[in-house]
């Protein structure tokens, strides 16, 4: 066999079980996500994929009850975090994971801090679980690759592709994942990546068919095109940007400037304390639920 057409099963397999892989890890995330939110807030309790929203379950649950998950979300977070941070290894992220020196992904650690991302967002933190599939799919690519022994430019775009696959898994954007791969993390755009990054972006969305469904996340109205829109879009469009940067700058900080140590729990669950007793908090989730409940009977 030559070493070539050898070379291009290779990577073929490598591509396939890529997907395969980001697809099966997305989707387990995500059922564990939906089973902890149903489970803490008391609503869908016969069903993972349900059509009643976590918005929706959480306005009906209880005050007390919301406090209760909240200060339990916020026992988890710091725990967890401060023992990944005292007994695990150093945390290495995609960004990094696909830069010219290639450090590894620790694996153990890496799946520790996915899933418990999940089980923080699932409690009602607002931040994680976007970045859990990605994770886990990258470490999934990894694993393949090395097995592989990938050339190193290949193993890169591999790791790249095995975190858009996850997006796309969790999401069901294939096409989506496969832009992420090619802007956010390549950086630049050729064929043999675009085509690799398309391969397991769809691979691993339709993996994720199998428990969640093959149904859109979000339900986005049909909107007439007009020039009105597209000043709008003209003129809002930088601004979201600055926007944008400003809110990356602003949590970059805040991330290095982080409590550590003992001060890393004490903080956590003081914080997730007084979100869950705010009251605003409590009245402005049932605001957002009237108005959707209205808009959908405006549509319907």
């Amino acid at each position: 066999m030559p070493s070539t057409f050898r070379s291009s099963l290779n990577l073929a397999l490598v591509v396939v079980l890529t997907g395969i892989g980001a697809g099966l890890g997305g989707m387990l995330l995500a059922l564990l996500l939906h089973g902890i939110q149903h489970l803490a807030y008391g609503y869908s309790l016969d069903s993972l994929v349900s059509h009643e929203t976590f918005l929706w379950g959480v306005t009906a649950a209880a005050p007390e009850r919301r406090l209760l998950v909240l200060v339990v979300c916020g026992l988890v977070a710091g725990l967890g975090w401060w023992m990944i941070y005292r007994y695990g290894r150093p945390l290495v992220s995609i960004k990094q994971a696909v830069s010219e020196k290639m450090p590894i992904m620790p694996p153990k650690t890496t799946l520790a801090h996915a899933v418990l991302q999940i089980i923080t967002v699932a409690l009602g933190s607002p931040l994680g679980r976007e970045v859990a599939p990605r994770e886990v799919g990258a470490l999934a690519a990894t694993w393949l690759s090395q097995r592989a022994r990938l050339e190193p430019d290949m193993h890169r775009l591999l790791v790249a592709c095995g975190a858009g696959a996850g997006l796309a898994a969790v999401y069901n954007v294939p096409l989506g994942g496969a832009v992420f791969v090619l802007e956010v993390l390549v950086g630049a755009f050729s064929w043999p990546a675009a085509v690799i990054a398309l391969a397991t972006s769809a691979i691993g969305a339709s993996v994720a068919w199998i428990g969640l469904g093959a149904e859109s996340q979000y339900a986005v109205p049909h909107f007439v095109l007009s020039p009105a829109l597209i000043a709008w879009a003209v003129v809002c469009g930088p601004v979201f940007g600055v926007a944008a940067y400003g809110f990356s700058r602003f949590t970059a900080g805040a991330r290095a400037n982080a409590a550590r140590g003992w001060r890393l729990p004490v903080m956590s669950l003081i914080n997730f304390s007084i979100i869950g007793g705010w009251r605003c908090c409590c009245r402005r989730s049932s605001a957002m639920a009237k108005a959707r409940r209205n808009w959908a009977s405006t549509m319907s």
